[in-house]
Protein backbone atom coordinates (compact mmCIF):
# COMPACT_ATOMS: atom_id res chain seq x y z
CA UNK A 1 0.00 0.00 0.00
CA UNK A 2 1.28 3.63 -0.85
CA UNK A 3 1.84 6.01 1.49
CA UNK A 4 0.41 9.40 0.51
CA UNK A 5 3.45 11.89 -0.55
CA UNK A 6 4.00 14.60 1.69
CA UNK A 7 2.51 17.92 0.89
CA UNK A 8 5.17 20.39 -0.59
CA UNK A 9 4.54 23.60 0.21
CA UNK A 10 6.26 26.69 -1.12
CA UNK A 11 6.67 30.12 0.54
CA UNK A 12 7.08 33.78 -1.01
CA UNK A 13 9.39 35.26 1.07
CA UNK A 14 10.49 38.98 -0.35
CA UNK A 15 11.75 40.14 3.19
CA UNK A 16 13.15 38.03 5.71
CA UNK A 17 9.85 36.99 8.22
CA UNK A 18 8.28 33.85 9.21
CA UNK A 19 11.21 31.56 10.52
CA UNK A 20 8.70 29.59 12.67
CA UNK A 21 6.37 29.35 10.07
CA UNK A 22 8.76 27.26 8.63
CA UNK A 23 9.59 25.05 10.94
CA UNK A 24 6.47 24.51 11.81
CA UNK A 25 5.90 23.25 8.02
CA UNK A 26 8.49 21.11 8.37
CA UNK A 27 7.76 19.72 12.03
CA UNK A 28 4.45 18.51 10.52
CA UNK A 29 6.12 16.75 7.69
CA UNK A 30 5.88 18.61 4.86
CA UNK A 31 8.57 19.49 1.68
CA UNK A 32 9.03 22.95 2.59
CA UNK A 33 10.59 25.21 -0.57
CA UNK A 34 11.49 28.80 -0.31
CA UNK A 35 11.51 31.31 -2.65
CA UNK A 36 13.10 34.70 -1.59
CA UNK A 37 14.92 38.04 -2.75
CA UNK A 38 18.66 37.61 -3.91
CA UNK A 39 19.82 40.67 -2.09
CA UNK A 40 18.75 38.84 0.94
CA UNK A 41 21.00 35.87 0.01
CA UNK A 42 24.39 37.26 2.05
CA UNK A 43 22.32 38.12 5.20
CA UNK A 44 19.40 36.09 6.18
CA UNK A 45 19.46 33.72 8.52
CA UNK A 46 16.81 31.18 7.21
CA UNK A 47 16.14 28.40 9.25
CA UNK A 48 17.84 26.23 6.44
CA UNK A 49 17.29 22.79 9.09
CA UNK A 50 13.42 23.34 7.63
CA UNK A 51 13.70 23.85 4.28
CA UNK A 52 14.38 21.11 1.08
CA UNK A 53 15.52 23.89 -0.93
CA UNK A 54 15.96 27.78 -1.81
CA UNK A 55 15.62 29.37 -4.85
CA UNK A 56 16.53 33.49 -5.25
CA UNK A 57 14.54 35.82 -7.59
CA UNK A 58 16.37 38.74 -8.42
CA UNK A 59 14.96 42.16 -6.83
CA UNK A 60 14.92 45.70 -7.26
CA UNK A 61 13.30 46.84 -3.71
CA UNK A 62 12.47 43.56 -3.11
CA UNK A 63 10.06 43.51 -6.12
CA UNK A 64 10.56 40.73 -8.56
CA UNK A 65 9.53 40.06 -11.54
CA UNK A 66 5.94 38.35 -12.24
CA UNK A 67 6.61 36.66 -15.38
CA UNK A 68 9.97 35.52 -14.02
CA UNK A 69 8.70 34.22 -10.58
CA UNK A 70 5.74 32.35 -12.53
CA UNK A 71 7.99 30.46 -14.75
CA UNK A 72 10.37 29.93 -11.87
CA UNK A 73 8.29 27.76 -9.69
CA UNK A 74 6.67 26.77 -12.77
CA UNK A 75 10.01 24.76 -13.36
CA UNK A 76 9.68 23.35 -9.51
CA UNK A 77 6.67 22.13 -10.36
CA UNK A 78 7.81 19.47 -12.80
CA UNK A 79 9.50 17.78 -10.44
CA UNK A 80 7.10 18.60 -7.77
CA UNK A 81 3.53 18.61 -6.54
CA UNK A 82 2.66 22.12 -5.34
CA UNK A 83 -0.35 22.24 -2.71
CA UNK A 84 0.42 25.28 -1.04
CA UNK A 85 1.40 28.74 -2.28
CA UNK A 86 2.13 30.55 0.59
CA UNK A 87 2.91 34.67 0.84
CA UNK A 88 4.96 35.37 4.39
CA UNK A 89 4.91 38.98 3.87
CA UNK A 90 1.90 41.75 3.03
CA UNK A 91 3.88 42.75 -0.36
CA UNK A 92 3.65 38.85 -1.36
CA UNK A 93 0.30 38.40 -1.93
CA UNK A 94 -0.29 39.28 -5.06
CA UNK A 95 2.55 37.35 -6.15
CA UNK A 96 1.60 34.30 -4.11
CA UNK A 97 -2.54 34.89 -5.69
CA UNK A 98 -0.96 34.74 -9.17
CA UNK A 99 1.08 31.84 -8.57
CA UNK A 100 -2.23 30.03 -7.27
CA UNK A 101 -4.53 31.10 -10.34
CA UNK A 102 -1.61 30.33 -13.22
CA UNK A 103 -1.17 26.68 -11.82
CA UNK A 104 -4.60 26.08 -10.04
CA UNK A 105 -3.37 25.54 -6.68
CA UNK A 106 -5.98 26.07 -3.81
CA UNK A 107 -6.11 29.13 -2.00
CA UNK A 108 -6.70 33.20 -2.08
CA UNK A 109 -6.57 34.36 -5.60
CA UNK A 110 -6.52 37.59 -7.09
CA UNK A 111 -9.49 39.22 -6.77
CA UNK A 112 -9.94 38.25 -3.01
CA UNK A 113 -6.59 39.24 -2.38
CA UNK A 114 -7.37 43.29 -3.27
CA UNK A 115 -9.45 43.17 -0.11
CA UNK A 116 -6.31 42.16 2.06
CA UNK A 117 -3.58 44.39 0.45
CA UNK A 118 -5.89 47.49 -1.66
CA UNK A 119 -6.35 50.19 0.73
CA UNK A 120 -9.27 51.32 -1.66
CA UNK A 121 -10.78 47.91 -2.82
CA UNK A 122 -10.94 46.66 1.28
CA UNK A 123 -13.09 50.15 2.58
CA UNK A 124 -15.38 49.99 -0.99
CA UNK A 125 -16.11 46.54 0.32
CA UNK A 126 -16.39 47.29 3.80
CA UNK A 127 -18.76 50.20 2.89
CA UNK A 128 -21.11 47.97 0.93
CA UNK A 129 -21.21 45.72 4.11
CA UNK A 130 -22.57 48.73 6.28
CA UNK A 131 -19.20 48.05 7.93
CA UNK A 132 -18.04 52.09 9.77
CA UNK A 133 -15.15 53.50 8.13
CA UNK A 134 -13.95 57.17 8.23
CA UNK A 135 -14.97 58.69 5.00
CA UNK A 136 -12.99 58.16 1.82
CA UNK A 137 -12.38 59.19 -1.50
CA UNK A 138 -10.20 57.94 -4.42
CA UNK A 139 -7.49 60.29 -6.20
CA UNK A 140 -8.71 59.54 -9.23
CA UNK A 141 -12.09 62.17 -10.53
CA UNK A 142 -11.13 66.06 -9.86
CA UNK A 143 -14.50 66.79 -8.83
CA UNK A 144 -15.17 63.63 -7.12
CA UNK A 145 -12.19 64.51 -4.98
CA UNK A 146 -13.31 68.34 -4.71
CA UNK A 147 -17.06 67.25 -3.15
CA UNK A 148 -14.94 65.25 -1.02
CA UNK A 149 -12.33 68.46 0.06
CA UNK A 150 -15.59 70.65 0.31
CA UNK A 151 -17.41 68.30 2.45
CA UNK A 152 -15.38 66.37 5.09
CA UNK A 153 -13.44 69.05 7.31
CA UNK A 154 -9.52 68.45 7.43
CA UNK A 155 -7.11 67.53 8.62
CA UNK A 156 -7.34 64.16 5.87
CA UNK A 157 -4.21 61.88 5.49
CA UNK A 158 -3.41 60.83 1.86
CA UNK A 159 -2.47 56.76 1.86
CA UNK A 160 -0.82 54.85 -0.92
CA UNK A 161 -3.19 51.69 -1.46
CA UNK A 162 -0.34 48.86 -1.63
CA UNK A 163 2.11 50.02 1.08
CA UNK A 164 1.81 48.34 4.08
CA UNK A 165 0.82 50.13 7.48
CA UNK A 166 2.20 53.80 7.82
CA UNK A 167 4.41 53.69 4.80
CA UNK A 168 3.79 56.34 2.38
CA UNK A 169 0.87 58.33 4.09
CA UNK A 170 0.89 61.87 4.44
CA UNK A 171 -1.59 64.11 7.27
CA UNK A 172 -2.91 67.08 4.47
CA UNK A 173 -4.05 70.05 6.60
CA UNK A 174 -5.59 72.32 3.61
CA UNK A 175 -7.20 71.75 0.18
CA UNK A 176 -4.47 73.82 -0.77
CA UNK A 177 -1.77 71.23 0.17
CA UNK A 178 -3.85 68.54 -0.76
CA UNK A 179 -3.75 69.17 -4.35
CA UNK A 180 -0.21 70.06 -4.41
CA UNK A 181 0.27 66.77 -3.03
CA UNK A 182 -1.95 64.99 -5.54
CA UNK A 183 -0.28 66.91 -8.38
CA UNK A 184 2.95 65.65 -7.30
CA UNK A 185 1.73 62.30 -7.81
CA UNK A 186 1.19 62.84 -11.66
CA UNK A 187 -0.23 59.65 -13.37
CA UNK A 188 0.52 57.66 -10.01
CA UNK A 189 -2.26 59.52 -8.13
CA UNK A 190 -4.71 56.50 -9.27
CA UNK A 191 -2.94 54.11 -6.64
CA UNK A 192 -3.89 56.57 -3.40
CA UNK A 193 -6.74 57.26 -1.88
CA UNK A 194 -7.88 60.56 0.56
CA UNK A 195 -9.24 59.63 3.81
CA UNK A 196 -10.61 61.60 6.88
CA UNK A 197 -8.15 61.68 9.72
CA UNK A 198 -9.79 60.69 13.22
CA UNK A 199 -7.98 61.28 16.30
CA UNK A 200 -8.64 58.17 18.68
CA UNK A 201 -7.02 55.27 20.25
CA UNK A 202 -5.79 52.59 17.26
CA UNK A 203 -6.36 48.98 18.44
CA UNK A 204 -5.41 45.81 16.40
CA UNK A 205 -7.15 42.31 16.65
CA UNK A 206 -4.93 39.65 14.92
CA UNK A 207 -6.94 36.27 14.59
CA UNK A 208 -6.57 32.61 13.31
CA UNK A 209 -9.42 31.32 10.76
CA UNK A 210 -9.95 27.97 9.20
CA UNK A 211 -12.84 27.49 7.24
CA UNK A 212 -14.63 31.15 7.28
CA UNK A 213 -14.31 30.26 11.03
CA UNK A 214 -12.43 32.58 13.61
CA UNK A 215 -10.48 29.72 15.71
CA UNK A 216 -8.81 32.68 18.34
CA UNK A 217 -8.55 36.36 17.88
CA UNK A 218 -7.04 38.76 20.94
CA UNK A 219 -7.53 42.12 20.56
CA UNK A 220 -4.36 44.66 21.39
CA UNK A 221 -4.13 48.30 21.82
CA UNK A 222 -0.80 50.35 20.38
CA UNK A 223 0.50 53.03 22.80
CA UNK A 224 0.77 56.19 20.26
CA UNK A 225 -1.14 55.44 16.75
CA UNK A 226 1.31 53.98 14.50
CA UNK A 227 1.57 56.84 12.13
CA UNK A 228 2.62 59.44 14.79
CA UNK A 229 5.43 56.92 15.53
CA UNK A 230 6.16 56.69 11.96
CA UNK A 231 6.25 60.24 11.22
CA UNK A 232 7.18 61.65 15.04
CA UNK A 233 9.26 59.21 16.01
CA UNK A 234 9.48 58.03 19.71
CA UNK A 235 8.40 54.77 21.16
CA UNK A 236 6.07 52.11 19.06
CA UNK A 237 4.10 50.13 21.87
CA UNK A 238 1.35 47.70 21.80
CA UNK A 239 -0.17 45.72 24.36
CA UNK A 240 -2.80 43.03 25.06
CA UNK A 241 -6.68 44.35 25.86
CA UNK A 242 -8.07 43.35 29.14
CA UNK A 243 -10.38 40.64 28.79
CA UNK A 244 -13.99 40.54 29.26
CA UNK A 245 -14.56 44.84 28.64
CA UNK A 246 -17.00 46.58 26.44
CA UNK A 247 -13.85 47.75 23.59
CA UNK A 248 -12.79 44.04 23.87
CA UNK A 249 -16.09 42.78 22.96
CA UNK A 250 -16.54 45.71 20.14
CA UNK A 251 -13.23 44.96 18.71
CA UNK A 252 -14.02 41.29 18.80
CA UNK A 253 -16.97 41.71 17.21
CA UNK A 254 -16.22 44.24 14.27
CA UNK A 255 -13.01 41.55 13.27
CA UNK A 256 -15.42 39.23 12.89
CA UNK A 257 -17.75 41.33 10.42
CA UNK A 258 -14.99 42.74 8.56
CA UNK A 259 -13.37 38.85 8.24
CA UNK A 260 -16.42 37.58 6.93
CA UNK A 261 -17.20 40.76 4.64
CA UNK A 262 -13.89 40.42 2.65
CA UNK A 263 -13.78 36.75 2.59
CA UNK A 264 -10.80 35.36 4.91
CA UNK A 265 -11.27 31.38 4.06
CA UNK A 266 -8.41 30.45 5.86
CA UNK A 267 -4.74 31.86 7.20
CA UNK A 268 -4.38 34.71 9.88
CA UNK A 269 -5.30 38.54 10.15
CA UNK A 270 -3.79 41.75 11.39
CA UNK A 271 -6.81 44.21 11.66
CA UNK A 272 -6.62 47.71 12.57
CA UNK A 273 -9.68 49.83 14.44
CA UNK A 274 -9.52 53.35 15.80
CA UNK A 275 -11.88 54.61 18.15
CA UNK A 276 -12.75 58.34 17.96
CA UNK A 277 -11.95 60.83 20.75
CA UNK A 278 -14.91 62.74 19.70
CA UNK A 279 -17.58 60.23 18.98
CA UNK A 280 -16.77 57.59 20.76
CA UNK A 281 -17.15 55.08 17.85
CA UNK A 282 -15.13 52.34 16.68
CA UNK A 283 -14.10 52.85 12.94
CA UNK A 284 -12.28 50.22 11.06
CA UNK A 285 -9.46 51.00 9.49
CA UNK A 286 -7.11 48.17 7.37
CA UNK A 287 -6.85 44.56 7.76
CA UNK A 288 -4.29 42.19 6.04
CA UNK A 289 -3.89 38.62 5.46
CA UNK A 290 -0.40 37.94 7.25
CA UNK A 291 0.92 37.94 10.41
CA UNK A 292 1.20 41.23 12.52
CA UNK A 293 4.46 42.90 12.06
CA UNK A 294 6.80 45.17 14.91
CA UNK A 295 7.74 41.54 16.72
CA UNK A 296 3.52 41.67 17.27
CA UNK A 297 4.14 37.94 16.97
CA UNK A 298 6.35 37.56 19.88
CA UNK A 299 3.87 39.64 22.07
CA UNK A 300 1.25 38.05 21.44
CA UNK A 301 3.19 34.35 22.39
CA UNK A 302 4.10 35.56 25.58
CA UNK A 303 0.73 36.87 26.69
CA UNK A 304 -1.28 33.48 25.09
CA UNK A 305 1.91 30.66 24.28
CA UNK A 306 0.48 30.84 20.96
CA UNK A 307 2.92 31.18 17.99
CA UNK A 308 0.97 32.92 15.09
CA UNK A 309 3.39 31.41 12.55
CA UNK A 310 3.17 28.18 13.33
CA UNK A 311 -0.43 27.91 14.16
CA UNK A 312 -0.87 29.40 10.54
CA UNK A 313 1.20 26.58 8.95
CA UNK A 314 -1.27 24.52 10.46
CA UNK A 315 -4.09 26.06 9.01
CA UNK A 316 -2.78 26.23 5.61
CA UNK A 317 -1.18 22.32 5.79
CA UNK A 318 -4.96 21.17 7.12
CA UNK A 319 -6.36 22.98 3.60
CA UNK A 320 -10.29 22.45 3.46
CA UNK A 321 -10.19 19.20 6.22
CA UNK A 322 -11.45 21.42 9.08
CA UNK A 323 -9.59 19.57 11.40
CA UNK A 324 -7.29 22.24 12.78
CA UNK A 325 -8.01 23.41 16.48
CA UNK A 326 -5.69 26.14 17.76
CA UNK A 327 -3.90 25.33 21.66
CA UNK A 328 -5.47 26.82 24.58
CA UNK A 329 -4.30 29.90 25.46
CA UNK A 330 -2.58 31.49 28.43
CA UNK A 331 -4.37 34.46 29.87
CA UNK A 332 -1.48 36.25 30.81
CA UNK A 333 -1.14 39.90 29.84
CA UNK A 334 1.93 41.31 27.95
CA UNK A 335 3.42 44.40 25.91
CA UNK A 336 6.01 45.61 23.46
CA UNK A 337 8.04 48.64 23.31
CA UNK A 338 10.37 49.06 20.15
CA UNK A 339 12.66 52.35 19.80
CA UNK A 340 15.22 53.49 16.75
CA UNK A 341 18.43 53.88 18.86
CA UNK A 342 21.22 56.60 18.93
CA UNK A 343 23.30 53.60 19.40
CA UNK A 344 24.38 50.97 17.49
CA UNK A 345 24.06 47.69 19.68
CA UNK A 346 21.74 49.14 22.69
CA UNK A 347 22.67 47.26 25.85
CA UNK A 348 19.42 46.30 27.55
CA UNK A 349 20.58 44.61 30.96
CA UNK A 350 19.50 47.65 32.84
CA UNK A 351 15.58 46.36 31.95
CA UNK A 352 15.87 43.78 34.55
CA UNK A 353 12.41 43.41 36.00
CA UNK A 354 11.47 39.35 35.93
CA UNK A 355 8.50 39.93 33.52
CA UNK A 356 10.82 40.91 30.72
CA UNK A 357 10.18 38.09 28.67
CA UNK A 358 12.30 38.95 25.20
CA UNK A 359 15.17 41.48 24.06
CA UNK A 360 15.59 42.56 20.49
CA UNK A 361 18.60 42.20 19.19
CA UNK A 362 19.07 44.55 15.88
CA UNK A 363 21.26 47.12 15.29
CA UNK A 364 20.05 50.83 16.15
CA UNK A 365 17.14 49.29 17.67
CA UNK A 366 15.97 48.75 21.44
CA UNK A 367 13.04 46.76 22.20
CA UNK A 368 11.82 44.45 24.97
CA UNK A 369 8.50 42.16 25.75
CA UNK A 370 6.90 42.07 29.08
CA UNK A 371 4.49 39.55 30.54
CA UNK A 372 2.97 39.35 33.70
CA UNK A 373 -0.88 37.16 34.65
CA UNK A 374 -1.61 40.55 36.12
CA UNK A 375 -2.43 43.92 33.96
CA UNK A 376 -1.49 46.65 36.37
CA UNK A 377 1.68 45.48 36.53
CA UNK A 378 2.16 45.35 32.77
CA UNK A 379 0.99 49.16 33.16
CA UNK A 380 3.38 49.73 35.23
CA UNK A 381 6.46 48.85 33.60
CA UNK A 382 5.25 49.76 30.38
CA UNK A 383 4.95 53.44 31.56
CA UNK A 384 8.44 53.38 33.62
CA UNK A 385 10.34 51.73 30.13
CA UNK A 386 8.86 53.77 27.90
CA UNK A 387 10.23 56.90 29.49
CA UNK A 388 13.26 55.21 30.24
CA UNK A 389 13.92 54.26 26.42
CA UNK A 390 12.93 57.82 25.22
CA UNK A 391 14.89 59.54 27.21
CA UNK A 392 18.58 57.24 26.91
CA UNK A 393 17.46 55.52 23.59
CA UNK A 394 15.24 56.85 21.37
CA UNK A 395 16.52 58.21 17.85
CA UNK A 396 14.43 59.67 14.96
CA UNK A 397 14.71 59.33 11.01
CA UNK A 398 12.42 60.33 8.68
CA UNK A 399 9.10 58.81 7.56
CA UNK A 400 9.42 56.09 5.30
CA UNK A 401 8.08 56.58 1.82
CA UNK A 402 8.60 52.65 0.81
CA UNK A 403 9.10 49.38 2.53
CA UNK A 404 12.80 48.74 3.80
CA UNK A 405 14.55 45.38 5.10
Amino acid sequence: MSHPEPLAIVCLASYEKGHEFLREAKRQGCRVFLVTSLSLKDTAAWPREALDDIFYMQDEEKKWDRSGTLLGISYLARSHKLDRIVPLDDFDLEMAAAVREHLRVPGMGETTTRYFRDKLAMRVRAREAGLNIPEFVHVLNDSAINEFLGRIPPPWVLKPRMLAGAIGIKKVHDAEEAWRLIETLGDQRSFYLLERFIPGSVFHVDSIVSQREIRFAISSGYGAPPMDVSHGGGVFSSRTLERDTEIEAALLDKNRRVLDALGLVRGVSHTEFIRGHEDGRVYFLETSARVGGAHIAEMLEAATGINFWAEWAKVEIDGGRGAYAPPTPRADHAGILVTLARQEWPGLSGFDAPEVVWRMEKQHHAGLIVRSPHSARVDELMRDYAARLRADYSATAPARERPTS
